[in-house]
């Protein structure tokens, strides 16, 4: 009772203590705030990395200058257009952008014109089948006016252009007079005339343009043209994976819209009418305290020769130069001549300027400000400048555009490409040699900013690393692969998957910071490369040690690689991992399909290969090999043998096994001959040594009759060949090498002894 007592009474003083002092939470403080990088983008109007803030929110207006479709697409629209669906793709999928894109095709433009006229003029010439002697007499006359041509083009890569010219057509000319002049055959003549005509197709449509461009009244081809390879740009484009535009505008489409445009840069003051035509007055605009002319390249203003190249060849005439205020003022609408395509206006019947086209279209569908504007560096000036000024002319603002992105240069094997030069390559002669998903990572691994130089080296290095990222995939694949229950995936992690896991998320964190800085993907591809790397010693060094490497983290890690190659546009599909098998446009997922009987067959061959070793059947392993080295890669299937380790599985494009096997078999053929050459060498080398064992040393010295005239009882040389006496010194070095010689032939003589008693 006592204790009882006792215990209620230490009852009560602690509940009295509880009362008075109440327990509470500690304190708790958030984690020091980090500064996280913010997306910069470089901005060609500041010339600078500008912190990128769209004007709505997370939603982006962007257009993007088109290509003007008079010919086939090249590399350069390639550079430009890949590019920037891989910036679009990163801003939409990386950055969460919602992004609305126009783009433009130039359908009516001097080029245009002047080459649907000229084909079609040319073939009109082709149809009269004109004899040799009248083709000869045209040639030589349209060579005349080519000479003078050539001799007024002073830009270095134009001449050097026509000058290839003129030299084939020289050629070619030389050839068809010397057949006539020695009464070749008809069908000799006729085979020369056919090459002269197929060298100055260039030079003779010139000048039938000349002569009879302005007669040209069918209007048809002039759409005729642009339609064919508006239509051929967008199979290219498809075929380099590039996303279709939100919406597509075509010059010839928004006619209405472009003169109602013009007429109100006109109504605000900026521009004037001159003999048809209206111009922009740069003077004007550029001494309005609201406005800036060459807000781009400012240095830029006064330079004829751009200023011209922006006007087009039909377009800088002396009497069209005349028409203007300034030499630095530009068309906005043009008064057609003959020969060329016309719409009504309020100032005749004309044709759009070719700067005009984009403004009018750009506010038709964006507005009167957009955040991007896209488009090639070359066109900085005069074409984005004069769409500048004459935009803002026509809203009267200065933020027509927020942000102004250009491409960078494309070179081919470091000389400047151009159409106009005839210096280009066509997208599909590079898509003959390369896939889509190579020449786009061969963008990913440069800055789009700057310079790209198409080469074979680029190309090279684009190919291994597809190889190298590929492999990767095929190894997690094969890993995950392995069987086990649903609890043994989740394995306990060592020290070397906790360093892994740690290099993931610097590389994340290194990939977010590159894409931040003007979306950087030359050094995110290296953080991507560096990261597969360490995958790839991970895997090296749990194999090494019969280890299996954890599934869940390279697992998380190739699933994370493929959905950044999928943000840039290299992968396409659905496949969780790596690269699709048996074409991207495959809705059929193969690898899942046919896997799981191909893991049966290398069991199988496995466990036939173990008993062939075993019991010594070397014609079973053979077969076994051709399996692996020659069935199998027809069909796609690369079997992997690794001494103790499970065959490893890969599915592969069949081209590239082929070509792997071939490149194996090169270097096989090339160690054989090498390996027949050294011995052919050491056979060489063994049958001089036994002929010149044969050789009795009293005869060594004596079959050098050039060199000594007289000898001692044993064949050493006394005498040279001068009847002079050998000095000591020769006389010592001579009968060293009797010596040697006497040791070579006794030790040939005895092998005879050995040989006959056996």
């Amino acid at each position: 009772c006592l204790l009882h007592q006792h215990c209620q009474r230490q009852e009560h003083r602690m509940e009295a203590g509880e009362a008075k002092v109440k327990r509470t939470q500690p304190p708790w403080s958030p984690p020091p705030e980090l500064k996280q990088p913010e997306l910069r983008l470089y901005n060609s109007l500041t010339r600078s990395k500008e912190i990128f803030r769209p004007q709505n929110g997370k939603r982006v207006l962007w257009y993007c200058c088109g290509p003007t479709v008079y010919d086939a697409s090249h590399m350069g629209h390639a550079r430009s257009y890949i590019s920037f669906d891989i910036l679009r793709r990163i801003l939409m999928n990386y950055f969460k952008y919602d992004i609305f894109y126009c783009m433009n095709i130039t359908d009516v433009d001097d080029k245009i014109i002047k080459r649907a006229r000229q084909n079609h003029l040319f073939e009109q010439y082709k149809e009269k089948n004109l004899g040799a002697m009248q083709l000869l007499e045209d040639i030589r006359t349209a060579f005349k006016y080519f000479s003078v041509k050539l001799a007024e083009t002073t830009d270095p890569d134009k001449k050097q252009m026509l000058q290839r010219i003129n030299q084939a057509v020289e050629s070619s000319l030389k050839s068809l007079e010397e057949a006539m002049q020695q009464a070749f055959s008809s069908e000799e003549i006729g085979n020369r005339a056919k090459v002269l005509l197929n060298e100055a197709k260039d030079m003779l449509s010139d000048w039938l343009d000349v002569q009879f461009g302005s007669q040209v009244a069918d209007n048809s081809i002039f759409s005729t043209l642009p339609k064919y390879w508006e239509g051929e740009y967008h199979k290219d484009m498809d075929a380099l994976n590039v996303l279709p535009a939100d919406v597509l505008t075509r010059v010839s489409e928004y006619v209405p819209e472009i003169v109602q445009f013009v007429k109100k840069v006109v109504d605000n003051g900026y521009g004037y009418v001159s003999n048809g035509s209206v111009y922009f007055d740069t003077v004007k605009f550029d001494s309005s305290e609201k406005h800036s002319y060459a807000k781009l390249v400012p240095e830029a203003v006064g330079d004829q020769k751009a200023l011209h190249e922006g006007e087009g060849d039909l377009s800088i005439s002396a009497d069209r130069l005349s028409e203007k205020h300034s030499p630095n003022d530009f068309a906005l609408w043009k008064a057609s001549k003959p020969g060329e395509p016309s719409w009504d206006s309020p100032w005749g019947k004309g044709r759009p300027g070719w700067h005009i086209e984009c403004s009018a279209m750009a506010a038709s569908i964006l507005g009167e400000s957009m955040d991007i504007h896209g488009g090639g560096f070359d066109l900085r000036f005069p074409h984005h400048d004069n769409e500048l000024a004459q935009s803002e002319a026509y809203f009267e603002n200065d933020h027509w555009v927020r942000y102004f992105l250009h491409t960078g240069h494309l070179t081919i094997a470091g000389c400047k490409m151009s159409k106009s030069l005839k210096n280009f390559i066509t997208i599909k002669d590079a898509l003959n040699a390369n896939t889509g998903r190579q020449l786009r990572l061969a963008f990913l691994t440069h800055s789009w900013k700057d310079t790209l130089d198409y080469s074979s080296n680029t190309m090279d290095s684009a190919v291994q690393y597809e190889k190298f990222l590929n492999e990767f995939f095929l190894n997690v694949k094969d890993i995950l692969r392995t069987p086990t229950d649903i609890t043994g995936q989740f394995e306990r992690w060592q020290e070397q998957e906790l360093t892994l896991n740690n290099r993931f998320y610097e590389k994340k964190t290194a990939v977010h910071r590159a894409l931040c800085d003007n979306i950087d993907t030359r050094t995110v591809m290296e953080e991507l490369r560096s990261l597969v790397s360490q995958c790839n010693t991970y895997i090296a060094a749990k194999k090494s040690n019969k280890q299996l490497p954890n599934r869940i983290l390279l697992k998380t890690i190739a699933v994370y690689l493929t959905e950044m190659l999928k943000i840039f546009g290299a992968i396409e599909g659905e496949e969780p991992i790596g690269f699709p098998v048996g074409g991207g446009s495959q809705n059929l997922n193969v690898e899942a399909t046919v896997m799981p009987y191909l893991k049966v067959l290398s069991d199988f061959r496995e466990n036939v290969r173990q008993i062939a070793r075993e019991k010594k059947v070397s014609e079973v392993l053979q077969l076994c090999d051709g399996l692996r080295d020659d069935v199998l890669p027809e069909l796609g299937v690369r079997f992997e043998d690794h001494e103790g380790l499970p065959t490893v599985v890969k599915l592969v494009d069949r081209e590239t096994l082929l070509r792997e096997r071939e490149e194996k078999k090169k270097i096989e053929e090339e160690k054989r001959r090498k390996k027949e050459e050294a011995a052919q060498k050491k056979r060489e080398q063994e049958a001089a040594k036994l002929a010149k064992m044969k050789i009795p040393p009293s005869e060594l010295f004596r079959l050098e009759k050039d060199k000594y005239s007289k000898f001692d009882e044993n064949g050493i040389p006394t005498h040279d060949m001068e009847g002079k006496e050998l000095s000591k010194g020769q006389t010592k070095k001579l009968r060293k090498l009797y010596e040697m010689q006497e040791e070579r032939y006794n030790e040939y003589v005895r092998m005879l002894q050995n040989s006959s008693t056996k």
